[in-house]
């Protein structure tokens, strides 16, 4: 696939990075052009100047800040149609809180802002850490994404996507659910930095057989 990532931080290469690493052709692009470079040449992908960067491309992976998302979207002139998938979540300065949700969510506000797009709400309970390790945690167990979405063929491309990288995969139902997966995060951004359990962990849901 022909995949965009906005946003050079840790989460923007490590989808750089494991979507390379995987056979993708990756491009990245943020605010600091010369970082989007190294982190393209760090991984063997492709720095591209913001204005314009989502056109052609099959995927584009919103990597931001929630604050930032909205602005750095437009910036990248989606395609009508065009597949986003958005990892953010609305984090309170101390990364310990939400600043909005029950009625709404930053997926549904980004689509919201961004009505053209097919917005799919992913990856936002890995931590970034974790994603740049790949998504094996051993014994036959591997690192679970949910997402959400209102639009089926868009949540089956981003399920090919996260399996070409090896992630388990979750339908969490339609976009109105990221309202459940963005206090996930929350919940599993406490435990691992508030309870000290660290950023080798990841939700799932199991199954008694």
């Amino acid at each position: 696939m022909k995949i965009l990532v906005i946003g050079t931080g840790n989460m923007g290469s490590a989808f750089v990075q494991q979507l390379t690493r995987a056979g993708h052709k990756v491009s990245v692009t943020g605010r600091d052009s010369a970082k989007a470079a190294q982190v393209a040449s760090r991984h063997g992908a492709r720095a591209l100047p913001v204005q314009g960067a989502a056109s052609g491309n099959e995927i584009v992976i919103l990597a931001t800040g929630y604050a930032q998302a909205v602005d750095a979207l437009r910036a990248a002139t989606p395609d009508a149609g065009q597949i986003v998938v958005d990892i953010t979540n609305p984090l309170t300065a101390d990364y310990m809180g939400l600043t909005i949700g029950h009625t709404t969510s930053a997926a549904e506000e980004i689509a919201r802002a961004v009505p053209n797009v097919r917005l799919v709400k992913a990856f936002n309970t890995v931590f970034a850490q974790l994603l740049a390790a790949g998504p094996d945690l051993g014994a036959g167990r591997r690192v679970t994404t949910f997402l959400a979405g209102d639009d089926a063929p868009a949540k089956e491309a981003v399920t090919a996507m996260a399996r070409s990288m090896g992630f388990e995969v979750i339908d969490a139902g339609t976009l109105r659910n990221a309202r459940y997966l963005e206090p996930l995060a929350g919940l599993n951004i406490y435990l691992g930095y508030g309870a000290g359990l660290g950023t080798g962990i990841a939700p799932t849901w199991v199954r008694k057989d």
